[in-house]
């Protein structure tokens, strides 16, 4: 099995004019305004590169957010959907079908958590995490008799944008836009095992966290301060739910991030790259806690046979001998790339875990930096700039050393632009 890439296609060289002529004004009209979007339209792509209607292709090192883990328009996925399409689409989720049943039983095989339940994105998983630990807490109330609903979250952290996840998030400013929050997500300090036993109290019935605080700037809890917190959780009676809606399915060089400090959550929940970049997701948890009685959660498309047979796909190609080996492989490439870079134009390193890394920049250039890239010629570069002073790299977990390099040589010429 080729683990890289398949070499790039040549840019096309057809008029610009005669290529989607329709996109000639922006912005529409029609669609909401919920983010800045620059003039253009993608209209394919393939394996690390997309391509606009006029042509240009673009080096994407954002891959929809870590969601493209095998890249865009993957042989393996493009079968699962010809394939599924053609059998079975939708049978509701009142019943089995047998991507549903094959998905989650690769699932709990590979986490040591026996039950799944499919959702359609990172933050319905986590939704579905939170409403588990307060049925949890229900059953298992306090000294008082009093229900248990509390889970203590961490600032800066991000865990989707429903009001429930919001509410748990620890973003700036996440707790007055849709005011009055959800209650019962008291905010700890991440790596800081004090700030979590100082908000323990009768009410508390879970702590939750990411392995690496993506949207904070890929910020890391240390594998000392999860084992710490694992022993804490179970000493209190308390569940620990660990969000890899980012960090799982491959991204940080074990199929899930925890698993690299020796622990095993009560619950996790998958996203983002789990459909390879189809709307996928779950929520894992040991059977000691699958609490949930028949009507207490589901959802409409929830474990429908489409997107389970591309997730089957996706989750078999990720879990095959040496396909993670690759991924810390060009990780560490991509690590040292970047420290090189930091060190030359005056950088604060790197950091990260996998093919989730940041580079810090010293500066508040990140949004610059990012609007350069995409425009440069004639090939752009996708970056994101999760906070000011840095970048946030997320490529397929398939890039190939040859796009790390051209990456690595975009960046140096809009480094030596903005030194």
């Amino acid at each position: 099995m080729s683990l890289a890439n398949p070499s790039a296609p040549p840019a096309p060289t057809a008029p610009k004019a005669a290529r989607h002529a329709r996109f000639t004004e922006f912005p529409t009209q029609a669609l909401l305004p919920i983010t800045s979007r620059p003039e253009i339209v993608f209209t394919r792509g393939k394996g690390g590169w997309l391509y606009d209607h006029e042509g240009k292709r673009y080096l994407d090192f954002i891959q929809g957010w870590a969601v493209n883990s095998l890249g865009h328009c993957h042989p393996v996925m493009r079968d699962a959907l010809a394939t599924q399409s053609g059998l079975l689409l939708n049978p509701s989720p009142a019943y089995y079908n047998v991507p549903m049943i094959e998905l989650a039983d690769l699932l709990a095989t590979r986490s040591g958590l026996g039950k799944v339940f499919f959702a359609n994105s990172g933050a319905e998983a986590n939704e579905s995490a939170i409403k588990l630990a307060r049925k949890w807490g229900q059953l298992h109330p306090n000294p008082s008799g009093g229900a248990r609903f509390e889970i203590i979250t961490f600032k800066d952290a991000f865990h989707g944008r429903t009001l429930a996840t919001m509410s748990a998030s620890g973003k700036p400013g996440w707790d007055t836009i849709f005011a009055p929050q959800v209650p019962g997500f008291p905010k700890a300090e991440l790596n800081n095992l004090a700030s979590v036993e100082a908000l323990i109290g009768p009410d508390t019935v879970a702590v939750m966290l990411e392995p690496i605080q993506g949207e904070a700037g890929v910020v890391p809890a240390t594998d000392t301060f999860l084992k710490e917190l694992r022993v804490l959780t179970k000493s209190r009676g308390l569940l620990l739910i660990v969000d890899e809606v980012q960090t799982g399915c491959g991204r940080t060089g074990t199929l899930f991030a925890h698993q690299q400090a020796g622990i095993v959550p009560d619950i996790m929940t998958l996203g983002k790259g789990i459909g390879g970049g189809v709307p996928l997701a779950a929520m894992l948890c040991d059977d000691a806690f699958a609490v949930f009685q028949p009507g207490d959660q589901g959802g409409t498309y929830n474990g429908n046979p489409l997107m389970c047979a591309v997730g089957l796909a996706v989750m078999r190609t990720v879990s095959a001998p040496g396909f993670l080996e690759f991924v810390r492989a060009q990780a560490d490439y991509l690590s040292a790339g970047l420290q090189h870079l930091s060190s030359r134009y005056g950088g604060e390193g790197e950091r990260g875990a996998g093919l989730l890394r940041a580079l810090r920049l010293g500066r508040d250039i990140g949004p610059q930096l990012v609007d350069a890239a995409r425009e440069m010629a004639p090939d752009g570069l996708l970056l994101n700039s999760a906070r000011p002073n840095l970048l946030r790299f997320m490529p397929a977990l398939n890039v190939s050393r040859d796009e790390i390099d051209q990456m690595l040589s975009m960046l140096d010429t809009l480094l030596a632009r903005h030194a």
